[in-house]
């Protein structure tokens, strides 16, 4: 495949390294575990303003840079960012391309956060690869890495000892000094903006956006689902001052949608797009709702602009990829007896379009959420949004050092409405509770936090485990 820029050739594995201080996958999450994590530890404003990429990109140099072996496609924004980087990746993996993908955040564990061709990475290859990342962190002129470092770190590392042709790589909180941004991408995919992490990226959009825009590169096409007004306005003035061209899906690009329903694929959106590099007519979103389908629009326009500029990509071997993506947390389905799905929905966008697209997609007769969230999120507008779905709700707490008090939670939804809701101890005794309120037709949505979606994962798993084993 031929790249505009000279790709350095290095061995798959590293010599002269010195003795290993991290031998096993254990032994590499609590490494990681003992350094800064604004994931677990709320990041104010007034630290985030002392950040910038400067430890990043010596971190990297320490490892050779190997973000630079490769091709990469690059995806921020606030909400969809994981659904357009997974149909990004199915898309260029049915052309026959080895594809990494680096996301955030993980739902059971942190191997899930790099892959490559679909495969999580094993605890063996984690293991070396955090070994070899925390030596080059050691040298004094790299500095203290975060957890986010690292781990990105570690992943740029992996895909250069694989070989793989493209990465597809997920910012993180913001754009503009978020670890990945040290990549030169071939394309900028750019989701939905909303209000999220406000004490750090800005109070308005249009200063979240500037930040998001941190990662446009001159020369490199950005694709953007549609924004607001003033977004909009923000993002091109970004877009002008470094010298990258943007196509808005809705502007530049023209889409159209339509909802339908088959025997074979169900309720489902089929889209239309004409882009300045790509036409794509009929094409079946994989993933439920609205929303789902602008993402969609976006990695196709992505895909179009990937295949300009000489990534060898077969568009009907493309649209076959994309009817494969699924999504981990995302409207997934893990009990039918009673019926359980989980969503890491965790701003209130994200809460709105889940409650739209299950209204939409998901036939029921009544719906119990159990919710929780970090105290660091939009409180009220999510419970205004979970306001308008359930009919009733249960409040937990995550299980997570900056969860939100389930107290607190139904305090607030007691000012916001009228409808029925509970407090729990925890999700356990929440599920026990919601079984007994719930029949064959009804639904039990758990939401809020990839926290709390791990939990119930784990704790359905076990439940069925327990009852395998009995009837056995």
């Amino acid at each position: 495949m031929s790249r505009s820029t000279t790709i350095k050739t290095k061995p798959t594995t590293r010599k002269g390294r010195a003795n290993d201080t991290i031998r096993t996958y254990r032994a590499a999450v609590n490494f990681l575990n003992s350094t800064v994590n604004y994931e677990r530890t709320p990041l104010t404003r007034e630290i985030a303003s002392q950040i910038n990429l400067g430890r990043m990109k010596r971190l990297a140099a320490a490892l050779g840079n190997p973000q630079s072996a490769y091709r990469v496609a690059h995806v921020a924004g606030t909400k969809g960012k994981g659904s357009t980087v997974a149909m990004v990746s199915e898309m260029l993996r049915a052309c026959g391309l080895k594809v990494g993908t680096y996301t955030s955040p993980h739902v059971m564990h942190v191997r899930e956060r790099i892959a490559i061709d679909g495969r999580e990475i094993s605890e063996a290859a984690f293991a070396r690869l955090v070994n070899d990342v925390s030596e080059a962190a050691s040298m004094p002129r790299v500095g203290k890495p975060t957890y986010f470092e690292l781990l990105t770190a570690a992943a740029f590392l992996h895909f250069e000892r694989e070989g793989v042709d493209i990465a597809v790589v997920e910012t993180g909180m913001g754009g503009r000094l978020d670890a990945t941004n040290i990549v030169k991408p071939d394309v900028v995919g750019l989701t939905s903006i909303n209000y999220d992490h406000t004490g750090v990226l800005g109070e308005t959009l249009e200063e979240i956006a500037g930040e998001k825009a941190g990662i446009f590169k001159a020369g490199v096409t950005v694709v953007a689902s549609p924004q607001t007004e003033g977004v909009t306005k923000t993002l091109r003035a970004c877009a002008a001052e470094v010298g990258a061209p943007i196509q808005f899906v809705g502007q530049e690009i023209g889409f159209s949608c339509r909802f339908e329903s088959s025997r074979a694929l169900g309720p489902h959106t089929r889209i239309c797009l004409t882009s300045p590099d790509g036409h794509f007519e009929h094409v079946h979103s994989p993933l439920c709702g609205d929303h789902q389908s602008l993402n969609c629009a976006v990695a196709l326009g992505m895909i179009a602009v990937l295949k300009s500029r000489g990534v060898e990509i077969d568009e009907t071997r493309a649209i076959e990829g994309l009817s494969k993506t699924k999504m981990q947390g995302r409207m997934e389905m893990i009990s039918d007896d009673p019926r359980i799905m989980v969503d890491g929905a965790h701003n209130a966008a994200s809460v709105d379009a889940l409650m739209r697209a299950i209204g939409q997609n998901v036939p029921y007769d009544s719906m119990v959420i159990i919710f929780g969230c970090q105290k660091d999120k939009d409180i009220p507008g999510m419970l205004k949004h979970i306001r308008l779905g359930a009919d009733k709700i249960i409040f937990v707490g995550t299980g997570a050092p900056r969860s939100a008090d389930a107290d607190d939670l139904a305090s607030t939804f007691s000012d916001l409405s009228h409808k029925m809701f509970q407090v729990s101890e925890d999700l356990d005794d929440a599920l026990s509770i919601a079984d007994r309120a719930v029949g064959r037709d009804d639904l039990i949505c758990i939401t809020g936090s990839f926290q709390l979606v791990a939990r119930a994962k784990r704790l359905i798993a076990s439940k069925k485990a327990a009852l395998a084993a009995a009837t056995a």
